[in-house]
């Protein structure tokens, strides 16, 4: 395709038009040029290096409410062609010369996103990145005991996506992801723990020099060292408070999800038929956004060239909104909400969450420790599993008994075990220390960045699995 933006909208319109003069409804193209860098260091060496790029379309034609998605790498006239037949073909649609009459061209560009140029001069090369996470490697040797295995990582992708529609739509953006991890093993004898953290950015070149790398192994080798000689915990019915930051991952997993108009279009949410209606504590209010500036999970537009936007999903527990895409509104009805997503150019683009959190409270932390006499303090969560109705178990990376309204010895084993429906009317206090944390988040459109957060928040009573 043309390089330059006149002579990729002359193309694109020709597309459009080809396509449009099927009859179908209308007609999507996502032009993506991705290069990625991932760096992996293992103990003190830098073990891998993985540079990758990727350039393709993605094809989509709607219609009568059924829609066809092809994706291709052969960007030239005759291939881009023959992919859009065969997403036409799929809907029983065919292009003709004798009716294209309802497009009248695309409009002008929406440029989202720095000068390309700029930002490649900006962010770091592969020479700071391996001194970086090397750094990071021998940070936690330096402070953590018993650390067998110290891994560090890095990821930096730069994705330019141009995302053209028959009803007019012609926008651009440029986005920079970065992700840097630090995880530790701590083993003595029998004993045994796991800890890591995850820190993401969009669109902020400096991401990795301003990392404060002895803070985050401190934190890590800390962590690790209290986990690693901790008793097994008691399984049983009882009130736990979630820390904030990576605490909302449940909230994302369990509920969020059900909140997606794909789960509406195949019958998994029980939350259909909800909006205007109570579906948790009157404490809970939720946001779905891509404005935060800085979030692993922001964008300028989403893959459907729709302007982000920040939407309340409940409020005060009333269910207000769902989170819709183009496919989302054209089959359940709810209006899009600048949320279409995908991993890239190979996957149709479907409703998913961004920047996706609980809002603060008027508590403080302490006020929901307080008020608890036998629970558990759960201070960052690990892997988990989530049915398709929202039934849930997360394990708890590093938790601590509430005893007394006092937070106790460390436990381990710890896994909270529940159904979304069930949980959210339990969430009665939430404190005044919103944060947030970077994550990657799978689903039917590819695994994509996101979001996830709330405060501290006291959940009155759940399942807590033991050893």
């Amino acid at each position: 395709m043309e390089s330059s933006i006149e002579g990729l909208k002359q193309n694109l319109e020709e597309l459009l038009a080809y396509g449009v003069s099927s009859g179908a409804d209308l007609v999507e193209i996502f032009l993506e040029h991705v290069d990625n860098l991932g760096v992996l260091a293992e103990q003190d060496l830098i073990t891998s290096v993985s540079p990758s790029f990727g350039r393709g379309v993605g094809l989509r034609v709607f219609s009568n409410g059924k829609d066809g998605f092809v994706s291709t790498n052969d960007l030239s006239r005759k291939g881009l062609k023959t992919a859009l037949d065969q997403a036409l073909s799929m809907l029983g649609l065919e292009a003709t010369s004798l009716n294209n009459s309802r497009f009248i061209g695309l409009k002008e560009l929406s440029v989202y996103g720095p000068i390309k140029s700029d930002l490649y001069l900006k962010c770091p090369g592969l020479k700071e990145a391996t001194h970086k996470i090397l750094e990071g490697t021998s940070m936690l040797n330096k402070l953590g005991k018993h650390l067998e295995v110290r891994r560090g990582t890095y990821s930096k992708s730069i994705q330019e996506v141009f995302v053209a529609a028959s009803d007019g739509t012609f926008g651009r953006d440029l986005r920079l992801y970065q992700s840097i991890g630090l995880n530790a093993l701590a083993v003595d004898k029998q004993y045994r723990s796991s800890l890591g953290r995850r820190y993401g950015s969009t669109g902020n070149p400096s991401q990795l020099s301003e990392w404060d790398v002895e803070d985050s192994a401190r934190d890590i080798s800390e962590s690790a060292q209290k986990m690693l000689y901790a008793k097994y915990v008691d399984a049983g019915q009882m009130p736990v408070v979630l820390a904030n930051k990576f605490g909302g991952v449940i909230f994302h997993e369990a509920c969020g999800h059900l909140l997606e108009t794909t789960q509406i279009e195949r019958g998994t949410t029980p939350f259909i038929g909800k909006i205007n209606k109570k579906i948790a504590h009157q404490s809970v209010t939720a946001i779905d956004e891509g404005l935060t500036q800085g979030a692993f999970g922001s964008i300028s537009m989403d893959d459907e060239g729709m302007p982000s936007q920040s939407n309340i999903l409940i409020e005060n527990g009333i269910l207000k909104q769902f989170i819709s895409d183009r496919a989302g509104e054209m089959r359940t009805g709810f209006s899009r909400t600048g949320s279409g997503r995908r991993q890239s150019y190979a996957y149709p683009a479907a409703s998913r969450m961004r920047n996706t959190y609980i809002s603060a409270g008027k508590y403080l932390p302490e006020d929901l420790i307080q008020s608890i006499d036998n629970g558990i303090y759960c201070k960052s969560m690990g892997g988990g599993s989530v049915g398709a109705t929202g039934q849930f178990n997360f394990s708890v990376e590093e938790g601590y008994l509430i005893r007394n309204g006092k937070l106790k010895e460390p436990v381990k084993g710890a896994t909270l075990i529940g159904e979304a429906k069930e949980i959210m009317p339990r969430i009665s206090m939430c404190a005044n220390d919103l944060a947030l944390a970077a994550g990657y988040c799978g689903s039917v459109s590819g695994n994509i960045n996101v979001t996830v957060g709330q405060p501290h928040i006291k959940v009155d009573s759940i399942t807590v699995g033991g050893r």
